[in-house]
Formats: C-alpha cells, sequence, structure tokens
C-alpha cells in the first residue's frame, strides 16, 4: 500500500493535460522520457519515436541520447512496475533540443519550474506537507481525514526510514514486507484489497476510510516498533516483526468487528462521490 520512500519516490506530473511520470533519486526529479516525448509530440507510438530520435541523432551529430538515461522503475498502465529511460532535469532539457516541437519551449519553463519546486521543498520539507494537504483539500477530503492520512504518511515513512537502517533496500523487499503487514491486518495484501474496491492504478490509501487508515496505521507502527525493540536485521527478521505487527492491527480489528458486528474492510472508494459527503453518509 505504500512504496519505498527513502531514496526514491514516485509521482505524476502533468503538463497541458498530459502525465509526465518522474521519480526522485537522491533528491533530484528524474523523468519518463517517453511521457515526455508524448507529451511534446503527441505521437501514437512514443517508444518507436523515442527508437527513431535516438538513431537520427546518433547519425547526425554522433551524439548517443541513451547516455543522458537512466533506467529507473516505474508504474505503468497495468498497475505494475517497468524498468523505464528516464532523464534528470539538465539532461531532459539536452533531450528536448533534439525534438522538433512548438510546445519545447513552454515544457521547458514546466520543467524549470518542476525542478525549482522540488528544490523549495528540499530546503523546507513542509511546503510539500502543506502542498500534499492542499490537494487533498481540493478533491474534497474532510478536514478529519486529511488530518489521519497525513499521520499516516509520517508513520509509513517512519517505517520505511526503519528497514532502511535495518538492510532493506530492494523495492521488492519493501513491497513483500508491506504486503506481510496488510495480511495480517485486513486478511487482503494491497493487490487483493484494491481490487476488492474495485481499483487500478489509484492509490489504495487514498480509498481508506478512517478506521481502515487508523488499522493500517496500527500494523506499520507496531511494525516499526518491534523492528527496533527486537534490533532486526535482514529481510528474514524484518519480515517476521512486519507478520507480529499486521498481526496486532488484525487482532484489534476483529475484536472491534465482533463489538459492532460490522466489517471495518469496506468496498467504498471515492472515485466518484466526494469523500466529504461520503464519509458523512
Amino acid at each position: 500500500m505504500g512504496s519505498k520512500k527513502l531514496l526514491t519516490t514516485t509521482k505524476l506530473a502533468v503538463f497541458r493535460g498530459k502525465k509526465v511520470r518522474r521519480t526522485i533519486q537522491n533528491n533530484e526529479w528524474w523523468f519518463s522520457v517517453i511521457d515526455i516525448i508524448e507529451a511534446l509530440t503527441d505521437s501514437i507510438d512514443p517508444n518507436d519515436y523515442w527508437y527513431r530520435l535516438k538513431k537520427r541523432e546518433a547519425e547526425t551529430s554522433g551524439v548517443q541520447l541513451s547516455t543522458f538515461c537512466r533506467q529507473l522503475k516505474l508504474e505503468s498502465s497495468d498497475g505494475k512496475k517497468y524498468l523505464t529511460d528516464c532523464a534528470n532535469t539538465e539532461d531532459i532539457f539536452r533531450i528536448i533540443q533534439s525534438i522538433p516541437s512548438p510546445k519545447a519551449e513552454p515544457f521547458k519553463r514546466w520543467l524549470a519550474r518542476v525542478g525549482y519546486e522540488r528544490i523549495k521543498e528540499i530546503e523546507d520539507p513542509e511546503l510539500a506537507t502543506k502542498r500534499t494537504r492542499a490537494l487533498y483539500k481540493a478533491k474534497g477530503y474532510s478536514d478529519s481525514w486529511i488530518a489521519k492520512r497525513m499521520r499516516g504518511i509520517e508513520v509509513r515513512e517512519t517505517l520505511t526510514d526503519e528497514w532502511d537502517k535495518r538492510g532493506i533496500k530492494e523495492q521488492r523487499e519493501y513491497e513483500i514486507l508491506t504486503a506481510e503487514i496488510s495480511k495480517a491486518t485486513f486478511d487482503m495484501t494491497p493487490s487483493q484489497y484494491k481490487k476488492f474496491k474495485n481499483l487500478k492504478r489509484e492509490n489504495l490509501r487514498d480509498h481508506l476510510d478512517d478506521l481502515e487508515l487508523i488499522f493500517t496505521m496500527l500494523g506499520e507502527a507496531s511494525t516499526t516498533e518491534i523492528a527496533r525493540v527486537k534490533d532486526t536485521r535482514g529481510f528474514p527478521e524484518n519480515k517476521s516483526a512486519a507478520q507480529k505487527g499486521g498481526k496486532i492491527a488484525g487482532d484489534a480489528r476483529r475484536k472491534l468487528e465482533k463489538e459492532t458486528g460490522k466489517r471495518v474492510s469496506n468496498k467504498r472508494n471515492y472515485l466518484k462521490t466526494p469523500p466529504s459527503r461520503k464519509l458523512m453518509m
């Protein structure tokens, strides 16, 4: 339900209605080259355009555009992550020079602004928090829900920081550990939970209600505390801690369900109905 936070954070940016995937590597934005090509050219096959662009540039100028890129895992339309050609802000400017498009200049200005925003957020992390709150507010989420969601982000980041200190480095390991907590808490992995709520590419946590968020936090906070107290090292020990932390939340969930006769996990999502109204229903 979450993603590795310490070195990489993946988000979407939007240029004139076109989505551009980007990820942070060592506090620097890296952008999907394919997405940028699609945004600038409206090509129906941006992968083929990129292939031909590299070939043409190598033949005419001798420049290998691939050397400006680094393959990073980005989420695709099917919800899975694949290695994708990415470039940082500086190298994207160089690649854009090879793309004949009337959108090039406004895109450069957009790119510079996006990069500047990230620099400001590094200098003052509170700006990123304020921006996130404002986005949720604009989408119609209630103040009480936003408070829990923001607290959940802090709990998640504390956990991933702890995992990093304890030898968890691979993205796949983070995903497995997260799934273990979710299974023990809700009897569902994150992918199963998304299907349960009829979600596809959406962020699952943005579609959890108050109780779902609270039990998610309990499972992750418990896992963090167990890892610290037990001084877990490496993947097997942290997997055991994740299962135990999730079980604490799962046991509490089942006790509540027994007392109320209502299931905590529910199929409601916020795809259509504004969350501020739905939460009051």
